[in-house]
């Protein structure tokens, strides 16, 4: 199947692909409706400005025309302009009408005698007049008394002796232009009912709805593309995570859609990531259990052997020994199970755990001086190069951090030789504190540097006491560091001429 997509697909967000969808049949309609709006504005300017300057003309006209001559021009300029020419008289009178020699030049329809189609076309007038919030024009009815006071365009005109022009609605909602102009004492006025201005303007919005028809079939096109831009991955993944919820195949591949920068890119590569975690803990859980049941079998075999054999044997001394192995026993158990319960609760409660700043430096020179009254010690040195206050500022679990220091020092003690010294600083280095803990022990072989943080690997000294170490505190302390964003690693010393150097890197907190 070809999966390729377009440069910019999976580029922009979301929401603005959502957003440019649904504005783009809203934003073509409002371009269109003030495209419309202009043109009608514009055609009715000019239709005015025509008929203000036939107006001018007709009045000029008459007023050098002698009065014996003036019906026959009149006549004449009726018949060239195509529009209806009155006269009125210094009272106000009607003196002269073209259409009583050149008959009507122009005649109003009556909308209840035409086609449906027409009152279609009137109801869309309305509603375009009503979406715009043109004002409401006044009707166009022929008086029955045909005096100037009736026309109030003639009545301005001949109080500025200037051309005043006016529109009006004929009934079947045509417009009427009239413009009056002073000849005089006289008045002039032409009106014309313009059936082609509204055949230009509905032959425009007809052009408009063609167009406004291809925008939202593209906007539909445009939606369905889009959604199948969404629906299709999350479609996979929602089916990756079934697989990954079932459990039933070793290892489910999740489509982390590297080319998707948007939303659904980033929900794709964090289920990615989330199911590629969860197999590693699962992993992680089914080989714990494993060495768990390997780990407790030998401790409990060898109690099993010194207690059967405690039933056995009658010689006090061989009793008091398989006695004590039984005692070494229980006691490697016990510790074996506190460590393993608090293997299987480090990853847990770092999860759940809220970090707060922790000043490492009291907090390490506590744990030394702790240190100091334990039996384990033996005659091993500890010394700590405590840093300034407020130099070693990390956000962390302080009991966490407590626990994984205090493992490395524990595993540094017991490689010490008699009368060794561990050393112990913390440095902030960039953006990074440094926890560096060295002892003078043999040191750990090259191959051997990642396997110590194994569970349960464990190489102990071999005059150690038996069941001291379990082989998890190294582990549970590596644990903890990168549960803090932090690493730790051993090399060997390179100030001394043996010893192991563990370093643990923690982010540097911000201090205020």
């Amino acid at each position: 199947m070809n999966n390729r997509r377009p440069i910019w697909f999976g580029q922009l967000p979301l929401t603005r692909r959502i957003l440019a969808v649904n504005l783009l049949t809203i934003v073509l309609l409002a371009l269109g409706v003030l495209y419309l709006d202009a043109f009608r504005n514009q055609l009715s300017e000019e239709r005015l400005n025509l008929i203000s300057r036939e107006a001018g003309m007709v009045a000029g006209v008459l007023a050098a025309t002698p009065e014996q001559a003036q019906d026959s021009v009149l006549t004449s300029l009726a018949r060239s302009t195509g529009s209806r020419i009155r006269v009125y008289g210094p009272d106000g009178s009607l003196q002269a009408d073209s259409w009583n020699v050149t008959g009507p030049t122009y005649t109003l329809r009556d909308p209840t005698l035409q086609k449906w189609n027409k009152d279609a076309a009137r109801a869309l007038d309305r509603g375009f007049n009503a979406l715009v919030g043109a004002s409401p024009l006044d009707d166009f009815i022929e008086p029955t008394d045909d005096r100037v006071e009736v026309w109030s365009e003639a009545v301005h005109a001949r109080e500025t002796k200037q051309a005043v022009t006016k529109v009006r609605n004929a009934p079947d909602l045509t417009p009427v232009f009239s413009a009056a102009a002073p000849v005089g004492d006289r008045t002039v006025l032409l009106t014309t009912n313009d059936r082609d201005f509204t055949r230009i303007v509905r032959s425009q919005r007809r052009s408009l709805f063609a167009a406004m028809a291809f925008a939202t079939l593209l906007s539909v096109l445009l939606s369905l593309f889009l959604a199948r831009t969404i629906v299709r991955p999350l479609r996979r993944l929602a089916l990756a995570a079934h697989r990954v919820r079932l459990g039933r195949a070793r290892e489910v591949k999740v489509p982390r859609l590297p080319s998707r920068i948007d939303e659904i890119g980033l929900l794709a590569r964090a289920v990615s990531d989330m199911s590629q975690s969860l197999r590693h803990r699962m992993d992680n859980i089914e080989h714990f259990a494993a060495d768990v049941t390997h780990e407790l079998k030998n401790p409990l075999a060898s109690l099993r052997s010194a207690l059967d054999g405690l039933e056995r044997v009658d010689d006090p001394e061989l009793k008091a020994k398989l006695l004590m192995v039984a005692k070494d026993d229980v006691v490697r158990l016990d510790r074996l199970i506190g460590d393993i319960s608090e293997a299987a609760r480090t990853d847990a409660e770092l999860a759940r755990a809220r970090f707060e700043p922790v000043d490492l430096g009291p907090v390490i020179e506590q744990l030394v001086n702790s240190w100091e009254h334990r039996r384990e010690k033996g005659d091993a040195r500890i010394a700590f190069a405590r840093p300034r206050k407020s130099s070693a500022v990390v956000l962390g679990d302080v009991n966490r951090l407590v626990r994984a220091i205090d493992n490395i020092i524990d595993n540094a003690i017991s490689f010490s030789p008699p009368g060794g010294l561990v050393e112990i600083a913390a440095t902030h280095v960039g953006d990074e504190i440094r926890i560096r803990i060295d002892d003078e022990g043999p040191g750990v072989p090259e191959d051997a540097r990642e396997a110590i943080f194994n569970r349960f690997h464990s190489v102990r000294p071999e005059e150690e006491h038996f069941g001291r170490h379990t082989g998890l505190g190294l582990a549970i302390a590596r644990a903890i560091v990168e549960g803090h964003d932090g690493e730790i690693d051993v090399q060997d010393r390179d100030d001394a001429p043996s010893g192991a150097r563990f370093t643990i890197r923690l982010p540097a907190a911000e201090v205020e």
